[in-house]
């Protein structure tokens, strides 16, 4: 089977099989690569036009309770300068990122306990009534049903919550006993009942992953049909266990979105802050094999260095929405708009 015809039968049936998938991710020419690329680029022309959607990113917290093997801000960390913002400081970032013709805001952080469901609901409320006609996504991690209900009472709209491998074996790899796969899938399900804009994700290249953990990956959002995947080649971090494993690549990453917008055309699928740390045209490569979605970042700039999920991570530049008119002429460059609206899904 061709790689070419392997590509045209996953765009036709919206579709992929393991060995589809083995042979999309084997040995490709420059030609079979851009073609696979081309298609994906036509898929999301096709639904979204030539339009990428910004999204403002505040970190607002880098506590967590959490200790999972490949993250910087892991509780057992003690390199870590933590902080928390104040509301006042989250809405003077909202506030920056409206004049910047940022619609979303996507509030960031570890499952942090300080930030109870009182303190987060009256953040969400806040910034619902200043920004009225704003998204506000959340991403603090694996709540009860309950609690998600109460955000999504309160304004919130969508919640980013990355599976990270849809396979119970490999999860266990990269984190503690603690924390299981059958939470973190029900926690999906669950935001989507609500009535959520869902996204979901996995790490690129992470340790012990194979074709077929991949292949779980893939079925597992073509089961949920989440409204945003987010993925991104893991980058190790210097103080964590996982500090001497291989990073992904960014070529990896490429076939992956592509595959990921031939499956699903509708996706909201970013150009990650991850892969434009590996390489310094991520963003625009990504966007160039199917992703529509950039995230630059309004934390402050003295708490941006401290967020260190991996190492090196591109905070600063075009990677920051003071690089936003920088970061428009780039995707202008490539024959795309950056946009000034939610970006909801269609």
């Amino acid at each position: 089977m061709s790689y070419i015809f392997t590509v045209n039968e996953v765009r036709e049936k919206q579709n992929i099989t393991v060995e589809q998938l083995r042979i999309l991710l084997g040995n490709a020419s420059e030609e079979e690569l851009n073609f696979l690329y081309g298609q994906a680029r036509e898929v999301a022309d096709k639904v979204y036009g030539k339009k990428v959607f910004k999204r403002g990113l505040i970190e607002f917290t880098n506590y967590c309770k959490n200790d999972c093997y490949y993250c910087g801000i892991r509780r057992s960390n003690n390199c870590v300068e933590r902080y928390r913002l104040e509301k006042e400081i989250i809405l003077e970032c909202c506030k920056r990122g409206y004049e910047l013709g940022y619609r979303t805001f996507v509030l960031q952080g570890g499952e942090d306990g300080y930030f109870t469901d009182e303190r987060i609901c009256d953040i969400v409320s806040s910034v619902r009534e200043k920004f009225p006609d704003s998204a506000i996504t959340l991403s603090i991690g694996e709540k009860s049903k309950e609690s998600y209900q109460k955000y999504f009472d309160a304004g919130a709209n969508r919640y980013l919550l990355r599976h990270e491998t849809a396979n119970e074996e490999h999860y266990g790899r990269l984190h503690p006993t603690e924390l299981s796969l059958v939470n973190r899938k029900q926690c999906l399900w669950d935001l989507k009942e609500i009535g959520y804009q869902v996204g979901c994700g996995f790490m690129v290249g992470s340790s012990y992953q194979t074709i077929e953990t991949l292949y779980e990956d893939l079925m597992f959002i073509k089961a949920l049909e989440p409204h945003m995947v987010g993925i991104g080649p893991f980058i190790p971090q210097q103080d964590t266990p996982f500090a001497k494993e291989k990073a992904g690549t960014l070529e990896m990453t490429l076939r992956l979105l592509a595959m990921i917008r031939l499956i699903h055309p509708h996706v909201l699928l970013p150009a990650t802050t991850a892969l434009g740390t590996i390489h310094k045209q991520g963003r625009e490569l990504g966007i160039l094999a199917g992703a529509n979605v950039v995230m630059p970042n309004l934390s402050p700039v003295d708490v941006r260095d401290k967020y260190k999920l991996y190492d090196n991570k591109a905070c600063s530049g075009d990677e920051a929405a003071e690089g936003d008119a920088n970061l428009q002429l780039r995707i202008k460059n490539i024959g795309y708009e950056l946009v000034c609206d939610r970006g909801d899904y269609c």
